[in-house]
């Protein structure tokens, strides 16, 4: 399933460092925003297969 951008939220994490993705009750988490995208990606997939 391919995600865009404007349905995923990015955000800066308050108090650490890195950013935190969030879609369909899923959380990611990466040092920059695009590895969180990414992260988010492979978790929504995950989540399809079972």
């Amino acid at each position: 399933m391919k995600l865009s951008r404007r349905s995923v939220k990015v955000f800066k994490i308050r108090n650490r460092k890195g950013y935190a993705a969030v879609y369909a009750n899923n959380l990611t988490e990466g040092k920059h925003p695009d590895q969180a995208f990414a992260r988010m990606e492979k978790a929504v997939c995950r989540k399809g297969k079972k």
